[in-house]
């Protein structure tokens, strides 16, 4: 195998990873009037401020987009990308039909990967704790509630990345992302969504099997390169 073949097999395991987002304003950068350093925009459902999202929720409930200079209680609530992130837990009153919605174009049967990040404070006392729970859905049916259980993030919003995939049924599907923490909790981050198609379901290649790939291509790679140097040694 050439070097010029084995490097491209490896742009092609890259490329996996590669590919655009679908999200539209994926971190909360863009919206009709600009978040002020240190502070916050509130947005109830029906408002259509937050460019590419769909606020969701009943009566007197709201999300807030922040600034990742915002800090109250001693407790420094930080972004995750960009400048921005989301709180869906928004301000006052807060229940689990809060969040923000978006649909995107989809092809039936492929498969897509969905990559978020939830921010948690644990510091209860101030109102910010104790987890952050992510309830996530497609076109209605639950992709998973997902859970940052940080327990030393008690000055400073912590962040961890979750990914999950599903097959889409439809030519188009709406991804929706809400509160899961009770009322007591002020503090639910969300930043950084990503969701990128990974092809047709069944020709779609676990995540183990792009690690074999990889790691065959190093194989053939170096089995090549010792057969090369067994040659000239025999000269």
């Amino acid at each position: 195998m050439s070097h010029k073949t084995v490097f491209a097999l490896l742009i092609a395991v890259a490329g996996i990873n590669a590919r655009a987002s679908l999200i539209t304003n994926g971190s909360f950068e863009t919206t009709s009037t600009p978040v002020t350093a240190g502070s916050f925009n509130l947005y109830t459902p029906g408002a259509t401020g937050l460019t590419g999202w769909t606020i969701v929720g009943t009566t007197g409930t709201n999300v807030a987009d922040v600034s990742g200079t915002f800090a109250q209680s001693g407790i420094s609530f930080l972004a995750e990308d960009g400048a921005n992130w989301l709180d869906l837990t928004g301000l006052s009153s807060n229940n689990d039909t809060e969040g923000v919605a978006q649909t995107i174009a989809t092809n039936i049967g492929d498969q897509y990967m969905l990559t978020f990040w939830v921010g948690n404070v644990d510091s209860p006392t101030t109102g910010f704790g104790v987890t952050s729970t992510v309830d996530v859905s497609a076109n209605g049916t639950s992709l998973g509630a997902f859970k940052n259980s940080c327990t030393t993030c008690t000055t400073t919003q912590t962040w961890q990345m979750f990914t999950t995939t599903f097959t889409a049924t439809g030519t188009s599907t709406t991804l929706q992302f809400l509160n899961g923490d009770p009322s007591t909790d002020n503090s639910n981050g969300l930043d950084n969504i990503s969701l990128v198609d990974n092809g047709p379901a069944s020709s779609t290649p676990e995540p183990s099997s792009t690690l074999l790939l990889g790691s065959g291509v190093f194989g053939l790679f170096g089995l090549n390169l010792l057969r090369r140097r067994r040659a000239q040694g025999a000269h």
